[in-house]
């Protein structure tokens, strides 16, 4: 199986390599990112430039599924306009180029709360990214939404989110079980799930929280 990962320098991308690098069936991981994974191995290739030229780069490809964790904050951003340009704009291109190499499966790491019609910026863009997916022509999609991120992050860092971390053995243990998808997870999870649902042969869309992601997770560690 061969699968071409957009946002591998993240949480949840470095991860899912070193997950998918481990699988027999996987012959080959293709990244695609503005700068270098920073993983390495025989299976593990790429490819790097600028996001308007990644439909070029992937042209000629030839993929079985492609994986999104992609994904950056307001704050990093800039602006609203830079936000959507990346978190749906280079998305949506990136899906669309993977599919006219071959991909038959996507995988989107999204948000918990994510909604199209939703009032807050960051949900509604997430939101409306799962949606123009709907109209790619994959013959399936997973949509994973996770909580809080948790994990060593690289690069400069999120105030807000490390607070969050820091909080969330409290605030998860206070949150009620029928509101579990709002809790935090580990990123490793997340990237456990993407790996064992990578390649899955049942069609349609398919909605992963985290309770369902952490099934996955231990399924895929047994």
């Amino acid at each position: 199986m061969r699968i071409i990962i957009a946002g591998s320098t993240g949480l949840v991308g470095r991860a899912l390599i070193d997950q998918l690098a481990m699988q027999p069936h996987v012959t080959q991981i293709v990244t695609i990112g503005r700068r270098p994974s920073g993983q390495s191995g025989a299976k593990v290739e790429d490819l790097v430039g600028p996001v308007a030229q990644w439909p070029t780069m992937i042209e000629g490809r030839n993929v079985d599924v492609a994986i999104s964790a992609l994904g950056t904050t307001l704050r990093d951003a800039g602006s609203q306009d830079a936000f959507y340009a990346l978190d749906h704009d280079a998305v949506v291109s990136f899906a669309r180029a993977a599919r006219a190499a071959g991909a038959r499966q996507f995988q989107l790491v999204s948000s918990v709360g994510a909604h199209a019609a939703s009032r807050n910026f960051y949900l509604g863009t997430k939101g409306k990214v799962e949606t123009s997916l709907a109209n790619v022509g994959f013959d399936r999609i997973d949509i994973l939404r996770p909580g809080l991120l948790r994990g060593s992050r690289s690069g400069p860092v999120r105030i807000g989110e490390r607070i969050g971390i820091a909080l969330s053995p409290l605030t998860d243990v206070l949150t009620p079980a029928v509101l579990s998808h709002y809790r935090s997870i580990p990123a490793a999870c997340v990237a456990s799930a993407l790996a064992r649902l990578a390649g899955a042969p049942e069609p349609g869309t398919f909605i992963h929280q985290n309770d369902e992601m952490r099934a996955h997770a231990l399924t895929q560690t047994r």
